[in-house]
């Protein structure tokens, strides 16, 4: 079968195709936005792939199907083309419940923040383990390499991040509810997605249909501290459950350093783990990781042993180079409180040491202003703080007042390289965070650093 994917390179429909192509499908398809490294992914897989969404590639790619990702909306002509024609198109979740999750031990993990993450960790357990899990992660996981795959031999795993955001333009059910999981993580809950959740209450109902599609021989893996998630429990829960964090039946205790800690489970200690992943939200999502492991079959020594050769995902806190003394970072973060427990897991790892935060609000709800009341708390960590706010439909400048003159605000990105080079000085920590890429900006930085440097 040929299938066209629209919008295929965001994180999911990216590796949505790379599975589509595992499964012997000829795969094609369109977006607006290359950048890697979801584009180098799809050349190494041999995915062609078209620039835009014009009518035009309709007879161009005379597909058999087309798979139709959320960003697509009515009135772009390639939708118009695909209705007036009365074309086959589906939803890429719904694609993927019914061509390759049916029958498959489903292993979900769901959360405002740290799915990618906890999705990473789960699947590199169960590797770990020899069940040579499949997988399609929203990052890459820098133990994989990769952020899709299908199955090893007859292994029935697939570690999956499910995402609460809508499905398609015809399909307004959170992506996650395709799934069919059978164990399902949900790591936290808050208000985001702003542009299809008007608020917390809206997010509630989509985890709960969520949890209604698990077993009753499936279990539930879920953040005991979060009462958002709690009230969704409370709405009904049909399979067992298992709740993390401080007090609860999955717990840790901080060791000596900060990456490292002891997993406890019933009371009992399991073992440490000591990796280089920074921050108790990270804690957290190896606790998540671990229960939900446990559920497939993975002693939880093993799952121990496992993160201790964890090795991360590409774009959490990742280290794109040092020059000069000066070190730049790539984080995923987006949203106020992603941004503040990002910033204070840097902080615990290099002490005094001066720290820039580089902010692009680029998602829906940042676009909107929603969260532009948290933005300055998320931030107080920093010592010195970029925005970059072109085309945003709000006064960035007037929100961040209450910290001071430490923060600069742009609407051109070179200026702001600049203006981030020139206040730097040897032992300095550049913090990139984005969940786009930032048209460069670290490159543009290390180079500024770099020619700075040879001057």
């Amino acid at each position: 079968m040929h299938i066209h994917i629209l919008g295929i390179c965001g994180t999911f429909m990216g590796g949505l195709a790379v599975l589509a192509r595992e499964a012997g499908h000829t795969v094609t398809g369109c977006d607006d936005d290359v950048y890697p490294p979801m584009s180098t992914q799809l050349e190494a897989a041999g995915i062609h792939l078209h620039q835009g969404f014009d009518a035009e590639q309709i007879d161009a790619f005379e597909a058999d199907l087309y798979v139709v990702g959320n960003f697509l909306t009515r009135g772009m002509p390639v939708i118009e083309e695909i209705l007036n024609r009365s074309l086959p198109y589906i939803s890429g979740p719904q694609w993927l419940g019914e061509n390759v999750l049916q029958g498959k031990w489903v292993l979900a993990v769901a959360g405002t923040h740290g799915k990618t993450s906890t999705s990473a960790m789960l699947a590199w357990i169960l590797e770990h383990a020899g069940l040579a899990p499949g997988l399609l992660i929203g990052g890459i996981p820098k133990n994989f390499g990769i952020s899709a795959r299908s199955p090893k031999g007859d292994s029935p795993f697939f570690v999956i991040e499910a995402d609460e955001y809508d499905t398609a333009f015809f399909d307004k059910r959170s992506k996650f509810v395709h799934y069919r999981t059978r164990t399902a993580v949900l790591n936290n809950l808050e208000h985001d997605h702003a542009d299809i959740f008007p608020n917390v209450e809206a997010i509630q109902t989509q985890f709960h249909h969520l949890v209604r599609t698990v077993p009753a021989n499936g279990l539930i893996v879920s953040n005991g501290r979060d009462d958002y998630l709690k009230r969704v429990l409370q709405m009904g829960c049909w399979s067992s459950l298992e709740e993390f964090g401080p007090g609860m039946l999955w717990d840790f205790k901080r060791a000596q350093r900060e990456t490292q800690f002891n997993v406890i489970f019933k009371g009992v200690d399991k073992g440490m783990v000591e990796w280089d992943q920074m921050g108790t939200h990270n804690t957290m999502n190896a606790l998540a990781a671990i229960a939900a492991a446990r559920h497939a079959g993975v002693p939880t020594k093993m799952a121990i042993d496992a993160l201790n050769e964890f090795a991360g995902v590409a774009r959490r806190m990742e280290n794109k180079g040092e020059i000069g003394g000066v070190t730049v970072y790539d984080d995923f973060a987006h949203h106020p409180t992603a941004i503040q427990v990002t910033l204070a897991g840097l902080r615990k790892r290099v002490g005094e040491k001066r720290i820039f935060a580089v902010i692009e609000p680029r998602t829906n709800t940042m676009k909107l202003g929603t969260m532009r009341a948290a933005l300055p708390i998320s931030l107080s960590v920093a010592d010195v703080v970029f925005i970059y706010a072109k085309d945003l439909g709000w006064d960035v400048a007037k929100s961040v007042e209450s910290i001071g003159t430490k923060t600069g605000v742009f609407e051109d990105l070179s200026a702001m390289v600049n203006a981030i080079v020139d206040m730097s000085k040897p032992g300095d920590q550049i913090l990139v965070m984005s969940n786009g890429g930032f048209g460069g900006v670290h490159g543009k930085i290390l180079a500024g650093l770099a020619a700075r440097n040879m001057s």
